[in-house]
C-alpha cells in the first residue's frame, strides 16, 4: 500500500505517518523509485498509533505501549502503569479547565457588558 492508501485506511495524515516513520514506529520498504510500500502490519500499527494517542498517549507512551502489544510474554500490569498514568493526566486536566470554567464563568456574570468602559474581565486579566 502506497502513503495516501494507508493514510485513507487509518484516518492519519500523510504527514503524520512520515513522522511516526521517522521516529521509528513503523518501517514501511522501500522502492526502486523510493515509495514507500506499507504492510498490513505497518497499517495495524498506525491504527494501534491512531487510537492511542486519540486517547491523549504521549509518543513515548505510545512507543511503550506499542512493545508491549508487539511482547507476548507481557504483564497486563506494565500495560495498566501506563494507562493509569494516562488517566492521571486526563483528570488533572479536567481538573484544570474546570477551575478555568469557573473563573470565567464568574468573570462572565459580573461584566455588565453594556456601554461602559469598565469590565471586570478585563481589570483580572491585567492583575499581577
Amino acid at each position: 500500500m502506497n502513503i495516501g492508501e494507508v493514510s485513507k485506511n487509518t484516518g492519519l495524515p500523510a504527514k503524520t505517518i512520515r513522522y511516526y516513520e521517522d521516529i521509528g514506529f513503523v518501517t514501511p520498504a522501500r522502492g526502486d523509485n523510493g515509495y514507500r510500500s506499507f504492510s498490513e502490519k505497518d497499517q495495524h500499527k498506525l491504527v494501534f498509533l491512531g487510537r492511542a494517542r486519540g486517547l491523549g498517549f504521549s509518543i513515548e507512551d505510545c512507543r511503550t505501549l506499542l512493545a508491549l502489544y508487539e511482547d507476548q510474554g507481557r504483564a497486563s500490569a506494565d500495560v495498566k502503569r501506563v494507562a493509569q498514568k494516562n488517566l492521571s493526566e486526563i483528570d488533572r486536566k479536567i481538573a484544570d479547565l474546570q477551575a478555568m470554567r469557573g473563573t470565567l464563568s464568574h468573570l462572565v456574570a459580573n461584566c455588565a457588558g453594556d456601554g461602559r468602559p469598565d469590565c471586570p474581565i478585563l481589570e483580572d486579566l491585567g492583575r499581577s
